[in-house]
């Protein structure tokens, strides 16, 4: 399994970003400490999906941080992505891995125990384990479970793990003291005036918490 850092995880909102864009959002962010960007836009078309992530796999370019699609299997090949991230109801993850081939990360959500547990260890490399906290940038999320919940989820699940739902600054000391490997945040970055600033003091925190 490749080692991948899921330290600060950046999910781009299509909404959230407009005031500045989804690229130059990013941009900033990796050059304030982003270590993966996730494009996210459940209401982008399979062409939009692409154009926008060939415009931030080239605004990422050589800076080390990966690109990951969201569910969207057919753009994440086209674009050439470093990973593809699909949620329990989008995609059989065997069929996911079967499409993008074994270079390719694949990330999974999972909201449970059980489903934690579950996690395919020959195909996932790593899991998105949440909602921690409710977020209004996912109104369909499941059941929050909390620091106490992400704590149980991270200790049976066989692959490594970043913490999404609700999380801000605040929160980093509390995602990593649970056992995460990542922090991903959507509004925290997104949207703020200065994405750059957001994701150094993120990056600042996470590197005081996890030394």
């Amino acid at each position: 399994m490749r080692t991948i850092d899921l330290s600060l995880y950046l999910v781009l909102d299509p909404e959230l970003c407009a005031g500045i864009g989804m690229v130059e959002t990013a941009r900033r962010a990796v050059a304030g400490g982003a270590t993966v960007v996730q494009l996210r836009d459940k209401h982008a078309s399979t062409a939009r999906m692409i154009e926008t992530g060939l415009a931030l796999k080239e605004a990422l370019a050589g800076t080390g941080a990966l690109l990951v699609i969201n569910d969207d299997v057919e753009a994440a090949v086209a674009i050439g992505a470093d990973g593809l991230h699909v949620g329990q109801d989008d995609m059989v993850v065997r069929a996911a891995r079967g499409r993008i081939g074994r270079d390719m990360i694949l990330g999974l959500s999972v909201e449970t125990e059980a489903l934690a547990r579950a996690v395919d260890l020959a195909l996932v490399d790593y899991a998105g384990i949440g909602p921690v906290f409710a977020t209004p940038t996912k109104p369909d999320h499941k059941q929050p479970i909390g620091f106490d919940g992400l704590a149980r989820l991270v200790a049976v699940c066989p692959v490594p793990s970043v913490a999404i739902g609700g999380l801000k600054l605040a929160h980093v000391g509390g995602v990593f003291a649970a056992g995460a490997d990542g922090i991903a945040v959507v509004s925290a970055i997104c949207g703020t005036a200065d994405p750059r600033g957001a994701a150094l003091e993120l990056s600042q925190a996470i590197q005081g918490r996890s030394r």
